[in-house]
């Protein structure tokens, strides 16, 4: 019998691949960073073969090192970085550009046209998302009007469009396919009738003949190719990062969420069979599909995400320099007692949830000759906390319920002074899992399904273990403060870039 899944988790900055064992616990881990590129301002791309390329090696890596054999794994679990764009020839399997990046802006200008043209409403009755240049759909459209000869070449059907997950599974196995929660990403995928759409492929000029097939989230839907790892491997889950990590947190019932502190934060919800309709600035979109035809059962998610979370630590450490390592922001913060009058508002990509502004500006305010670095990183540890905060007040309007607990995962959820101020500022307790690594985990979770490896969402529920508890220690006085200083730094932030 197989002992393991391997979990392939393709990030924003970074391809790791984990080896999950039948408890849930990890067997081993191999992870390599890869190039960002920035050609404009607000223009974010990454060569989608230096992707694969990284992702292979640290897939065969871990196997390598732990001294596991394709027959060893029982399945292949892949989730990704959600919304990047990748369209490549069919045939040579070669991107006619560089992939487009989730955090890039260069498509705002269009959504702004699509608003004023009314289309608002539509887009958002049938994909459960807002017109934001965040999602594939514009960034599909700009690549076949930018690259010479694409568009032709795309209407004969002669190349392929795929988010993250799509370009991974062509590569690993020749197939064009994505499942339905990275598909209800994109604009252009009806997430009530579980189809592409033609009205808004023809609104996006976008020809049919470039999409994936849309598969469930968990089932075997491919063999890996017999060269890469020794012998074909099933490929039996799919997932956008986020639901895999919800997945993963076992907020398997309506009411239960999750944050993920990762390069964004994330926060999604779960609201079960029902798509709820947001009134409040957030998305609604496929968690997950399991099984197939008449017994598949589709959750439904509300979903608020920030652009810039664990981002926000790289960029002191690379762009300021005020720390060496990630790891040293708290130890930073930690050194000076309150943010001394700083706040920090980290629009370096626009604001998303529940703002959607794409042309705010990274904003440092209320500094004096008192402040220091510990200051600026105290401050950018709460701004990530302050975000979140937003999130859940809108998903609390729409969905009319009380939070009792949050889950968190990602990395920034490791930072035990971040995670203290979240529970206070949200004033809910916070639950930090012994595995953090639950994107991963969600996505060996659903191939373990898809092939029986674990035999139900009760039997994964049962693996999940909490590590720690922030209970809320801060007076409803002293909040109240807080976040009205917050959302007046966030007014000042905004429509910044003309």
């Amino acid at each position: 019998m197989s002992k393991f899944i391997l979990a392939i988790d393709q990030g924003t900055t970074s391809s790791r691949a984990i080896l999950f064992n039948h408890d849930g616990q990890i067997h081993g881990v191999a992870q390599q960073e890869y190039p960002q590129i920035y050609p404009e301002p607000g223009w974010i791309e990454h060569d989608a073969n230096a992707i694969w390329n990284t992702q292979l090696t640290v897939a065969q890596q871990v196997l390598k090192e732990q001294q596991v054999n394709a027959s060893d794994v029982a399945a292949i679990g892949i989730t990704n970085q959600r919304e990047t764009t990748v369209i490549w020839d069919r045939k040579t399997g070669v991107p006619i550009a560089n992939a487009i990046v989730w955090q890039d802006r260069r498509t705002a200008a269009f959504c702004d046209q699509l608003r004023a043209e009314g289309k608002t409403e539509l887009f958002q009755q049938k994909t459960g998302l807002l017109l934001d240049s965040y999602f594939s759909g514009t960034k599909v459209k700009w690549l076949l009007d930018h690259t010479p000869g694409a568009r032709t070449k795309a209407e004969r059907g002669e190349l392929a469009f795929g988010t993250i997950d799509s370009w991974l599974i062509f590569k690993l196995s020749g197939e064009h396919m994505t499942d339905s929660s990275n598909a209800s990403r994109t604009l252009l995928f009806n997430i009530h009738t579980k189809q592409w759409d033609d009205e808004l492929l023809a609104i996006l000029d976008i020809p049919r003949a470039l999409l994936p097939t849309v598969v469930a989230s968990s089932g075997v839907t491919s063999h890996t190719h017999a060269e890469l790892f020794g012998s074909p491997i099933p490929i039996a889950g799919i997932a956008g990062d986020q639901q895999a990590a919800t997945f993963g947190q076992a907020c398997h019932k309506p009411g239960m969420a999750k944050n993920t502190y990762g390069t964004g934060c994330f926060m999604l919800l779960n609201t079960g069979e029902q798509a709820i309709t947001s009134h409040n600035n957030l998305l609604t979109t496929i968690g997950w599909t399991l099984g197939a035809g008449a017994a598949a059962r589709t959750d439904y998610m509300l979903e608020g995400g920030v652009f810039m979370g664990g981002a926000i630590v790289q960029w002191l450490r690379d762009g300021l320099g005020i720390i060496q390592k990630s790891s040293d922001v708290e130890a930073l913060a930690r050194s000076v007692p309150d943010n001394g009058g700083v706040v920090f508002v980290p629009a370096f990509s626009g604001l998303g949830a529940p703002y959607w502004d794409s042309y705010a500006r990274g904003t440092i305010i209320g500094m004096t000759r008192g402040s220091n670095k510990a200051h600026i990183a105290r401050a950018a540890l709460e701004s990530i906390a302050y975000q979140s905060v937003d999130l859940l007040d809108a998903m609390k309007k729409d969905a009319q319920l009380t939070l009792q607990e949050l889950r968190v995962d990602g990395g920034a959820a490791g930072n035990d002074l971040l995670m203290q101020f979240q529970a206070d500022i949200l004033d809910v307790p916070v639950i930090r899992p012994v595995i953090t690594e639950t994107t991963a985990l969600g996505a060996a979770y659903l191939a373990g399904l898809g092939v029986s490896f674990w035999e139900s969402k009760e039997e994964i529920a049962a693996q999940w273990k909490m590590e720690k508890r922030f209970d809320p220690n801060m007076t409803a006085d002293e909040r109240a403060q807080r976040l009205h200083t917050w959302h007046r730094a966030v007014e000042r932030s905004q429509a910044w870039e003309n």
